[in-house]
């Protein structure tokens, strides 16, 4: 049942909410009232013309925009998620190096803590620039990802980096139904944000329960605690220690901690840099895609948390085909097709009649399920390929430049206003030229990680086919 919202729309200037140009204001359940009539007017939105209005509708009103009034305001609805994402995309500039430079494990508890503290803030706003700013300090000082991801991939054998890549996406995925779930559960987004931030504040437990990464202390030239740790970790799976093994722990340490040293100290190899690039623009396809399909799938026919549940869940039959694949074929050709494969599905599912609603979907959500996996083959990919005393910086800093494929991803829902199809052609596009630059890096597999510039680059030597 609708609820008036009364608030006057007639004033000019700065306050011009009350005319309203938008084609699909319907799908965000809100409708005008004619300043004229002084009557509901359900087909004034839906008109591709402006209208003055005297107040808004809300179909929910207790839902983010219409308790900040904001009805027609595109830019300030937008305005969320792409603060979200400036925010992410600078912090992994921060977060990055300072997991470099002080550790994984430090990082990781600080960015948890922090993250869950600014969401439960913004839970309390009443004022919309307030709730924008701790959008943007969540994701600021919020990115557990990073450091968590690293920490746990430097102390993960060759052989099983692909289940635990899996094993890290079965996470995302089952983050993301929870959010379906908790979204239809608790239709205030006040209590929902609390639900979602509050158990973040639980990381302060790792202090107790994590240790760092080996591999970081050798950087830094803590034999000792790198040593301690990997007698836990083979006391933990029964595995006895060759004591010479131990004895020749070594690592090449290198000095740069800085951002700009060691932009230098790595692009300066040719074939680095070139992976870089190449890195940049797999990031920013995948968050391009993989968000934008999300973001639109709830403009598709049915219930909008299932089919934005379905979006996730789809991934988990899918992630473990993608990961027997990987363990035959690499990792070069699977991330290749994936993104062949997924631009076929969002070029042509635009092109299929409407009354053929089922082959639609699934070619949306093949689309879906293909930026999922080029997604977690460029989350294991780009890891592999820099070393050590770079990698969580070079990772942060390809994740960072990729976030401009978030931004992008908010804005993708408005371009149904000039076709229905153009949001799926759009990401068959840019998946398709991702797909030809992945031919410029070497394929890796079972390959240590690579500790010093001369070890990343000799990756892929033996491959036949010449790369970067």
């Amino acid at each position: 049942m609708m609820k008036y919202e009364e608030s006057n729309k007639t004033e000019t200037g700065s306050q011009q909410a009350g005319t309203c140009l938008l084609a699909v204001c319907m799908l965000l359940n809100f409708r005008c009232v004619d300043s004229q009539n002084f009557s509901e007017t359900p087909e004034i939105c839906g008109k591709n013309v402006s209208q003055s209005c005297s107040h808004w509708v809300y179909q929910d009103p207790d839902s983010f925009v219409a308790q900040f009034d904001l009805a027609c305001e595109d830019w300030k609805r937008t305005m969320v998620g792409t603060a979200h994402n400036v925010g992410y995309m600078i912090g992994l500039l921060i977060v990055g190096p300072l997991s470099d430079k002080f550790g994984r494990k430090n990082i990781a508890i600080m960015t948890g803590v922090l993250g869950g503290v600014f969401g439960i803030l913004r839970s309390f706003s009443n004022w919309y620039w307030f709730f924008v700013a701790m959008e943007f300090m969540e994701a600021l000082i919020g990115d557990i990802c990073s450091p968590m991801f690293v920490l746990t991939l430097e102390i993960v054998p060759s052989n099983k980096r692909l289940v635990f890549n899996m094993l890290v996406s079965y996470g995302y995925i089952v983050g993301g139904v929870l959010l379906a779930v908790f979204a239809w559960l608790i239709q205030d987004w006040r209590w929902l944000l609390r639900a979602l931030y509050t158990p973040a504040l639980l990381f302060i437990l790792y202090i107790f329960f994590l240790d760092e990464s080996p591999r970081w202390y050798l950087s830094k030239g803590r034999k000792e605690e790198a040593t301690a740790i990997v007698e836990k970790i083979a006391a933990k799976n029964k595995t006895k220690l060759d004591k010479n093994m131990l004895d020749n722990l070594s690592y090449e340490k290198e000095e740069n901690t800085n951002l700009k040293k060691i932009l230098a100290s790595t692009l300066k190899s040719r074939k680095l840099r070139t992976r870089f690039f190449v890195c940049v623009i797999w990031w920013m396809t995948s968050t391009f895609v993989n968000y934008g399909m999300v973001l639109n799938s709830v403009s598709l026919q049915g219930n909008k948390y299932v089919n934005f549940g379905l979006t996730q869940l789809v991934d988990v039959p899918g992630l473990l085909i993608v990961t027997n694949i990987l363990l035959r074929f690499k990792r070069k050709k699977p991330l290749i097709i994936c993104f062949a494969l997924g631009a076929v599905m969002c070029l042509a599912q635009p092109f299929v009649p409407q009354d053929i609603q089922w082959l639609s979907i699934t070619f949306y959500m093949i689309g879906k399920l293909m930026s999922s996996f080029y997604f977690a083959i460029t989350y294991l990919y780009t890891s592999e390929l820099f070393p050590t005393y770079t990698r969580n910086s070079m990772h942060a800093l390809c994740s960072s430049l990729g976030r401009v494929g978030s931004i992008l991803a908010q804005q993708t829902p408005l371009l149904l206003v000039y076709w229905s199809g153009l949001p799926a052609f759009v990401f068959g596009s840019v998946a398709l030229f991702a797909a030809f630059v992945t031919f410029l890096v070497p394929d890796i597999s079972d390959d240590s990680l690579p500790d010093n510039v001369k070890e990343a680059e000799a990756i892929g030597k033996k491959d036949k086919v010449v790369s970067a």
